[in-house]
């Protein structure tokens, strides 16, 4: 689905940037793929690239084979509109707005009549347990609260392709754990995903996992054994790139 070739970004200003050298990668339809390195390797530029919403400096992304970079801008807002869903690490919730209607945001762009529109967005809140909190505004929930709509948002128009930088960055350890199992869910049933975390429980449930440093691949694995096992693959490669200290949590799973 996704092909990155040769990918970089560099940020001029009074210190040029590099954030990405020469990527390369590939992510087939239905898998889900954790991006994962210490501060500052590349991760947030990477998800913004694959979005749409920044462009590279060389090097391109290809979207069924179709280099993003050639988009016209209907075929950016149609791509981000129809195929896309972002899971940003801000949250980027519309204050003036209560959390349902921030989860209705892009079924009212598509169209769709609000009785039906209403009825996936209680569907979908309760999956994300902020089904009595729909009338709240944004200023009056907690931040794991926050992230659970913007998740809510990025799903509701089941997106074949979902992005996502640090989704679970705001949560608790079982509010993690319940979103990681419906994320899994959605991606057996085909949504594919690219997932960018600092936390090897959010890694565990992923099938394939790059590592970044210095803008470039350093190494990657793929998930072949149970999801405690693969977890312990993904602390030791977080070890060997030097990770922070927060990413070698030695805490298991459950």
């Amino acid at each position: 689905m996704i092909e990155v070739k040769q990918l970089g970004k560099v940020y001029a200003g009074k210190v040029t940037e590099q954030p990405l050298t020469d990527l390369n990668f590939r992510v087939e339809e239905g898998e889900m793929v954790a991006v994962m390195g210490p501060s500052g390797s590349g991760k947030s530029t990477l998800i913004n690239l694959l979005a749409t919403l920044d462009q590279p400096s060389w090097g391109s992304i290809l979207m069924e084979g179709i280099d993003t970079s050639t988009f016209k801008r209907k075929e950016t807002t149609r791509f981000r509109r129809e195929t896309l869903g972002i899971i940003f690490q801000e949250f980027n919730l519309l204050d003036s707005l209560t959390l349902g209607e921030n989860m209705l945001v892009p079924l009212m762009l598509s169209g769709k009549k609000t009785k039906l529109a209403r009825e996936e967005m209680l569907h979908l809140a309760k999956r994300l347990q902020i089904d009595e909190l729909l009338d709240k505004q944004v200023d009056e929930v907690s931040g794991g609260q926050r992230q659970r709509a913007a998740i809510g948002r990025a799903l509701i128009h089941a997106p074949r392709l979902m992005l996502a930088d640090e989704p679970t960055g705001a949560l608790d350890f079982q509010a993690t754990k319940h979103v990681m199992e419906l994320l899994a869910e959605l991606n057996a049933a085909g949504m594919t995903m690219v997932i960018v975390t600092h936390d090897p429980t959010v890694a565990s449930y992923c099938n394939h996992v790059l590592f970044l440093k210095d803008g470039n691949i350093q190494t990657e694995l793929f998930r072949d054994e149970p999801r405690r096992v693969f977890f312990q693959r993904v602390i030791e490669s977080l070890s060997l790139l030097g990770g922070d200290e927060h990413q070698l949590s030695t805490i298991r799973p459950t």
